[in-house]
């Protein structure tokens, strides 16, 4: 597997700049939010101390907190104001500066990739579409390494096919990068095997936004920080010309009813902590099966 190689430093500063206008376009990414919260109802777990790992604005929180109401939360993000927005939502509404005290949830700006958190010292390790920003198998050796024994790591990212309207038109124009590129379910699964966690499941379910036009579509991916920063991306400044080629590339994919769709393959996973058998049976639950689902506005 070839992660891709991508500039950090870009990527915190779309992630800060967008953390303000975030919660208002990130209407894909509660969505897929909330399916990975409900997927813990197939799970045995009574966690003590759960990593939201790339919190984001801090959505999934309050829901994690409210189901395992005997944990402390720990929310990290790449981004300085992603964090920030995070810490003020899950603040208690409390007089005198009290609600910071009193709390579960912790957060703290890091990378995924080098954690400044205990080894075996988290029970949950939560992550809804951040992964997909990082080289997987360092991400993943990072969640090894923090999970206690019999830990869950349960996250959601993207596939290859994500944004293929997008790229596709890109590539009607020229041969430089100009869309992410994001790493297949198989080859995240093989990673969670590399990185020494257990049983990994997979699956995957494609998603279809749909917009008025081109314009739409791009103030969205801006809106939720969605920037192109792969370290291979170009130097200069599209010039108008290619500019309007792509967006009469992207109009070719108009649908009958005269939206403009985007589509997401979402990936699905998650994988144990290896610890003895008799120490995490039962805390699987039953397999869980993908839905496939067709969302549009």
């Amino acid at each position: 597997m070839s992660a891709p190689t991508l500039d950090k430093r870009a990527l915190r500063a779309a992630f800060d700049r967008a953390a303000a206008g975030y919660d208002a376009a990130a209407v894909l990414q509660r969505e897929i939010g909330e399916r990975l919260v409900a997927r813990l109802d197939y799970v045995k777990l009574a966690p003590q101390r759960i990593l939201d790992l790339g919190c984001g604005t801090g959505f999934a929180l309050p829901a994690l907190a409210r189901r395992y109401r005997a944990a402390t939360l720990l929310g990290l993000d790449l981004a300085p104001a992603m964090t920030r927005a995070a810490r003020e939502r899950c603040r208690p509404r409390l007089p005198f500066g009290l609600g910071a005290r009193f709390s579960r949830c912790r957060f703290i700006t890091a990378d995924a990739e080098a954690l400044p958190v205990a080894s075996r010292s988290i029970d949950l390790v939560f992550s809804n579409l951040a992964l997909q920003w990082c080289d997987p198998q360092r991400a993943f050796a990072e969640c090894r390494r923090v999970l206690r024994p019999g830990g869950l790591l349960l996250f959601a990212s993207f596939g290859p096919d994500t944004l293929k309207e997008l790229r596709a038109a890109w590539r009607a124009v020229d041969a430089d990068t100009h869309v992410h590129s994001f790493t297949d379910m198989h080859d995240l699964g093989d990673a969670l095997l590399h990185a020494g966690l257990a049983d990994p499941v997979m699956d995957m379910e494609p998603l279809t936004l749909t917009y008025a036009d081109v314009g739409a579509v791009l103030r969205d991916l801006k809106g939720v920080g969605a920037h192109n920063v792969a370290s291979g991306r170009p130097a200069a400044l599209t010039g108008k010309s290619r500019f309007m080629r792509f967006r009469a590339a992207y109009e070719n994919f108009r649908q009958a009813d005269g939206r403009i769709p985007a589509t997401y393959e979402v990936v699905y996973g998650h994988a144990w902590a290896p610890d003895t058998r008799d120490e995490v049976q039962g805390k699987r639950g039953e397999g869980w099966k993908p839905v496939s689902i067709v969302r549009r506005r």
